[in-house]
């Protein structure tokens, strides 16, 4: 009789992480649409609704997932903000511009990720927890190379401009918005660009137009020279929400130095200006819409996309 009871005991213990990577498995395919509104626009200023989409992380055969981003068309936002990790598979280019449909019509930006470049492989799972991406970034070379410049080529055709490690600006809704974006930081390929003499992007000044930070990987470094600058929104991926979250606990890593309870969702990101100014932008960073298609699991933390209504302030 006792020998029935401790067996029972690590067969139940079996049984329980066999349902919860089932489990997991199923969450990473349960899309959904997250609705935030911000109030960062100058004062009279008409609502404009932006379009957040990361970490698609696609390969061909994702059909389900793909119907669903397509399908995000019918919103008809007046602006879409991709933060980058759209491929995983050297084919998976011409996927990702037929998922993203007709969202390419409408006025979009982009910065791209690490798996822009460069195609995913198997990796310890202890080690991405106990490393978690914390030492600030680091160059290096991981996987087979994509086609990149295909990926761009078919967001430029577009329209969509590419904010990698660049500035620039776009009328929507009536109100013109000002952007700063930097290519990945998770790899150090971002350099943060200064603004051009003349340009009317070398910084806001109150009531002036929303300046609007985009970054894949929202590294400290990053966040700290956008708010500083004066960005009033910050975007940005990478985190995956943390992907593998307890309950009442959340996020157990974020992969890079974010803190943990800042791995998805709006939040609050504050930093003293060179002028001693205090300044803070709203951050918005998305948990992303795919995995790694080594570690197709999310538990407590679904797979997502971000419909962001800018309000004015006051």
């Amino acid at each position: 009789m006792l020998r029935v009871r401790a067996a029972t005991v690590p067969l139940a213990g079996l049984a329980a992480v066999a349902a919860g990577i089932g489990y997991a498995a199923l969450e990473a395919r349960a899309f959904t649409l997250r609705h935030f509104t911000l109030p960062v626009l100058p004062a009279g200023a008409a609502p404009v609704r932006v379009l957040h989409v990361s970490d698609l992380h696609l390969v061909p055969r994702q059909r389900r997932k793909a119907d669903w981003l397509r399908g995000l068309a019918a919103l008809e936002p007046d602006l879409v903000v991709s933060t980058g990790d759209n491929l995983a598979a050297v084919d998976a280019v011409p996927a990702v511009l037929d998922a993203y449909g007709a969202l390419l019509d409408r006025p979009g930006v982009f910065v791209l990720g690490s798996n822009d470049y460069w195609g995913p492989r198997p990796k310890n799972p202890a080690r991405y927890v106990l490393r978690n991406g914390g030492d600030g970034g680091g160059e290096y070379v991981d996987g087979v190379r994509l086609p990149t410049h295909d990926l761009v080529a078919g967001f430029t055709a577009a329209g969509w401009l590419d904010l990698g490690n660049a500035r620039g600006q776009v009328k929507v809704a009536g109100s013109s918005l000002r952007l700063v974006g930097v290519d990945d930081p998770h790899i150090r390929r971002d350099r943060y660009p200064a603004p051009a003499p003349g340009d009317g992007l070398d910084g806001p000044e109150d009531g002036e137009e929303l300046t609007v930070g985009v970054t894949h990987a929202p590294y400290r470094r990053v966040l700290d020279a956008m708010t500083a600058e004066g960005a009033g929104l910050v975007l940005a991926g990478h985190t995956h929400g943390g992907q593998l979250c307890l309950p009442f606990t959340g996020a157990l890593v974020t992969n890079c130095d974010l803190p943990r309870r800042q791995a998805r969702g709006v939040s609050s990101w504050q930093v003293q200006a060179p002028d001693g100014a205090r300044r803070r932008a709203a951050l918005h960073v998305s948990a992303g819409l795919g995995t790694s298609p080594y570690t197709p699991v999310r538990f407590a933390c679904r797979p997502e996309a971000s419909l962001l209504t800018l309000t004015a302030r006051g």
